[in-house]
């Protein structure tokens, strides 16, 4: 069996050969608004092949058997409670042991169709659709928004099925990115760590709005603004880590017994308790991501961007010193993590920079004398000096990969010796078999409340390879990327973790936060490989046209 997608899209072809002959199947997604829809095309390569269907609906988690009708030979629709969900193909089905099964053969030239509809009970099954033609638009659709790629650096194949991936993440009638489309998917085998990642996290706002600014995808960035706009209005101390795809606010997080999870990796979690943690560097993400905006518009930014981001600085100003949970949503005790701390310094630095650059209306003298104290602090606080490195919070021994950020984000060069220390101290504590762990976990959940044991985060080694190329180690940032995108499978996806000692990606499928580091990553080599080195802060954006 060998599988690939079409070109620069998400239409999925699987070749499989038999004794008899062999076949494709094509699958896709049909990309219109308002559609909840999946295509399927078998076709007839070489000789004949028997083919046998098997399809077993079930709703609400596997836990509910929906009643089963068939329309007519062709059809069968399966409904309970508010869901519906019909099966056309051409193939004659007959219903068993609960499922419903289609046996066919197809030889060289031929074809059979299978489209799978869902809609509310309560409305019409959707009408007969020509699943060939389907799939030609899908294609067309998916060429011609790539076309619009700017992308014009090294490693263009996967950065381009990156920032499909990325589309494909993408809700289309808010602009809101999930964090990966899958729940539960363990980040170790049988382990607990598993989690629902079905949401919007904010922290992802400013490295998906510059994935996508490189790459010239403009409507998709504004949606995105927008999205996030609507989702933190109201009190600014009560912005939340992450949203539902609307904006939903209550994502109550249980767990549910029936299913066994992943290879027995239980339990299986729905919700994420995570939405009522307090994380500070959230602040920072957000402003951060507001004045990447204003850099790209190049307008005055008397907008509500600028009233909102006012109205979250009169709670920096006092609430930059709580303790919080941190970019890794830890479950353990509230900590002064140094990472939380340094965002909360680049949301008041971009603050500053909107007053300073754009003529904003703002107290600077009171924000630049905050942005120092703070930078102060951190730099006082979070970094020993006896091991040359920043640590994980204050008073902490313990290191921290979100520590690698901190040229990324601009509150240190590359270069500087401090920064230069952590790398070298995440080098020798944090890597295992050439990739970076988050944190070192401890078996009585001493760390994060959990039991120890995770794969190595891709995206911590990506950032680990953005320092190499800052600080003047391409050569060895190249090496690493390359490695790290020898983890993808088959067609160019990763997850959010990677197992070394398994030999295989672990956690949710596929992930925001390893693909947009990686389009990141490859922008930062290749301007480092034609010898200028910039960081995300230091790229300059075409002004007038993004953000329209």
């Amino acid at each position: 069996m060998s599988r690939r997608y079409r070109g620069d899209t998400l239409v999925l072809e699987t070749d499989m050969t038999t004794a008899s002959g062999t076949v494709r199947i094509v699958d896709a997604m049909y990309p219109r608004s308002g559609e909840h829809l999946v295509l399927r095309l078998v076709e007839g390569i070489e000789g004949t092949v028997r083919m046998r269907s098997e399809t077993r609906i079930r709703f609400d988690y596997g836990s509910i058997v929906p009643w089963v009708r068939r329309f007519d030979d062709h059809t069968m629709i399966a409904v309970a409670g508010p869901d519906a969900v019909t099966l056309r193909t051409t193939a004659p089905m007959e219903g068993h042991d609960m499922a419903t099964y289609a046996q066919f053969t197809v030889s060289a030239g031929q074809s059979v169709p299978f489209s799978l509809t869902w809609c509310p009970s309560h409305r019409p099954a959707h009408a007969r659709i020509d699943v060939r033609r389907a799939i030609d638009l899908t294609e067309s659709w998916w060429a011609d928004w790539m076309a619009g790629c700017t992308y014009d650096g090294q490693w263009q194949d996967a950065v381009r099925r990156s920032l499909i991936t990325l589309k494909a993440l993408t809700y289309a009638p808010t602009g809101g990115i999930v964090a990966a489309v899958t729940t539960s998917l363990p980040e170790m085998i049988g382990g607990v760590r598993n989690w629902d990642y079905r949401y919007c996290w904010l922290r992802d706002a400013t490295i998906t709005l510059l994935a996508l600014l490189d790459a010239g995808f403009t409507s998709e960035a504004t949606a995105w603004r927008e999205w996030l706009l609507r989702a933190v209005a109201g009190d600014p101390s009560q912005v939340q880590i992450m949203y539902g795809v609307g904006g939903e606010r209550r994502l109550p997080e249980y767990e549910i017994p029936w299913l066994p999870g992943y290879e027995g990796s239980a339990p299986v979690r729905i919700g994420n308790g995570a939405v009522d943690q307090f994380q500070l560097d959230v602040y920072g993400e957000v402003l951060d991501a507001l004045h990447v905006a204003r850099v790209a518009t190049d307008v005055d930014g008397q907008d509500d961007s600028w009233a909102l981001q006012t109205k979250l600085m009169d709670f920096l100003e006092t609430g930059w010193r709580k303790s919080d949970e941190g970019i890794w949503e830890v479950r353990g005790p509230r900590r002064d993590f140094v990472h939380s701390k340094v965002m909360a310094w680049v949301a008041v630095d971009r603050a500053v920079k909107g007053i300073t650059e754009w003529g904003l209306p703002g107290p600077l003298d009171r924000w630049t004398a905050l942005r120092a104290e703070i930078h102060n602090e951190v730099c006082a606080r979070g970094f020993d000096p006896a091991r040359n490195t920043f640590t994980q919070f204050y008073g902490s021994t313990e290191l921290d990969a979100a520590l690698l950020n901190i040229p990324l984000v601009g509150f240190l060069p590359a270069t500087d010796p401090r920064t230069v220390g952590t790398v070298a101290a995440i080098e020798r504590e944090l890597m295992q078999d050439g990739f970076v762990l988050r944190y070192p976990t401890a078996e009585d959940g001493s760390v994060d409340g959990l039991p120890a044991g995770e794969g190595a985060f891709l995206a911590c080694t990506f950032w680990l390879a953005d320092n190499y190329a800052l600080s003047g180690r391409v050569r060895e940032a190249q090496e690493l990327f390359e490695r790290l995108l020898a983890l993808r499978n088959d067609v160019g996806l990763l997850s959010e973790e990677y197992d070394p000692h398994l030999g295989r990606m672990v956690g949710n499928f596929p992930q925001a936060f390893s693909h947009v580091p990686l389009v990141n990553t490859a922008r930062t080599l290749t301007d480092a490989l034609r010898g200028r080195p910039r960081s995300r802060t230091d790229r300059a954006y075409p002004p007038g046209h993004f953000f329209g």
